[in-house]
C-alpha cells in the first residue's frame, strides 16, 4: 500500500470484522449480477433429488480469493458441496434441524449472513466525494509532517541518580556515552551510550516527546525527565525535518477512498448503538476448576522498562 499502514488502516480492523468478504468481492458480486440470476437455475449436479444450483458453485468462488476458475476446481467445489448436503440430510432425518442449539447456531448464521450484506451495500453505495478525499488527504500530510529528533539518553530508577547524573555532565558533557553505559537501565540504548537514532516524537511517552522538543542541539535537560519508566537524561544531538512525503492524492485516491467509506461505516454503526437500546444482563460466571487442577501459577512479575522511552507496544506501534 502506498500509504503508510498505521495511518491508513487504524481502526478498520474492527470494521472489516463485520463482514467475510472484502469490498474488492463486493464490486466483484455486483459485476456478476445478472449471470448469477441465471446460473440461479442451472443444475450443477443432483444429491438423492436435491439440485445444487450452478449459482451456489459461483459464490464460492468468489468467496476463495485466488482459486482458479477451471473445470477441475468446480468439480471439486461441486463434491465438497455435495457431501455436505448429505450429511446435512442425514441430520434432518435424525432431526437434529429442530433442536435448540442448531436453531441458535441457525440464527446467528443468518445474522452475519445479514451484516455482511448491510456492509457490502453501504460500501457500493455510498461514494466520497472529492471533498472529502482532498480533507483526508491533508490530514495525511499533517501527520507526516514535523521534525524527527536524534538523541541519546540515561534512564534511572529515581530522581536522585539522574540530578547526581546531570551534575557530572555540567562538568563535562562528553561523560555522556560512558554514563549511559555505565547506570542506564534502558538495555536497547545502553550499549550504544544511550544512542537512539533517528525518531519522531510521536513514537516516544509524551513527556520525552516534550522534553525533546525544548532542548537546542547539544545541549542536555538540566532537570529529570519523569516517564512512567523512570527517570531520563536527555541530550539532543540533532534534529531534522520528518523526510517521509505522501504520495500525490491521485496515486492513493482508490484506497484513500476506501478508507473513508470505512471510517464513515464504523462511524455509523457506532451511531447505531448510541442510540439503540443494549442490556447486558451480566457475565455468566466461569466455570468452577476441577478439585484435581493444579494451582494457577503465580503472575510474572513486570521486568526492565520498555526500550528508547518509546510508548508501550499495546498502545502504540514500534518507531
Amino acid at each position: 500500500m502506498l500509504i503508510n499502514s498505521r495511518v491508513m488502516l487504524a481502526g478498520a480492523a474492527a470494521l472489516l470484522a463485520l463482514t467475510a468478504c472484502t469490498p474488492k468481492d463486493a464490486d466483484k458480486s455486483a459485476a456478476s449480477a445478472s449471470a448469477s440470476a441465471t446460473a440461479k437455475d442451472v443444475v450443477a449436479a443432483t444429491v438423492n433429488g436435491t439440485p445444487i444450483n450452478q449459482k451456489q458453485v459461483d459464490m464460492i468462488l468468489k468467496q476463495q480469493r485466488g482459486m482458479p476458475d477451471t473445470p477441475e476446481t468446480r468439480k471439486m467445489i461441486i463434491e465438497n458441496i455435495a457431501v455436505q448436503l448429505l450429511v446435512a440430510q442425514e441430520a434432518v432425518k435424525k432431526g437434529l434441524d429442530k433442536t435448540p442449539d442448531t436453531l441458535d447456531e441457525l440464527e446467528i448464521a443468518k445474522q452475519s449472513v445479514l451484516a455482511q450484506a448491510y456492509v457490502q451495500d453501504y460500501l457500493k453505495h455510498n461514494d466520497v466525494t472529492d471533498a472529502q478525499l482532498a480533507t483526508e488527504y491533508d490530514k495525511l500530510k499533517a501527520q507526516s509532517s514535523g521534525d524527527q529528533y536524534k538523541a541519546r539518553h540515561i534512564l534511572v530508577k529515581t530522581e536522585d541518580e539522574a540530578k547526581a547524573i546531570i551534575a557530572k555532565l555540567n562538568k563535562d558533557p562528553k561523560q555522556f556515552e560512558a554514563l549511559a553505559k555505565a547506570q542506564s537501565l534502558d538495555p536497547g540504548s545502553k550499549v550504544k551510550g544511550g544512542d537512539l537514532g533517528w525518531f519522531d516524537p510521536k513514537g516516544m511517552v509524551p513527556e520525552f516527546s516534550a522534553a525533546v522538543a525544548k532542548l537546542e542541539k547539544g545541549k542536555f535537560t538540566e532537570e529529570p525527565v519523569k516517564s512512567q519508566y523512570g527517570y531520563h537524561v536527555i541530550f539532543l544531538d540533532d534534529k531534522r525535518a520528518n523526510p517521509s512525503t505522501l504520495p500525490p492524492l491521485e496515486q492513493i485516491k482508490a484506497p484513500l477512498s476506501q478508507q473513508i467509506k470505512e471510517q464513515n461505516l464504523k462511524k455509523l454503526v457506532e451511531e447505531m448503538k448510541e442510540k439503540a437500546k443494549i442490556d447486558i444482563v451480566g457475565a455468566p460466571a466461569a466455570p468452577a476448576a476441577p478439585a484435581s487442577a493444579p494451582a494457577a501459577p503465580a503472575a510474572p512479575v513486570v521486568g526492565a522498562p520498555a526500550p528508547s522511552g518509546s510508548k508501550p507496544a499495546a498502545s502504540t506501534p514500534g518507531k
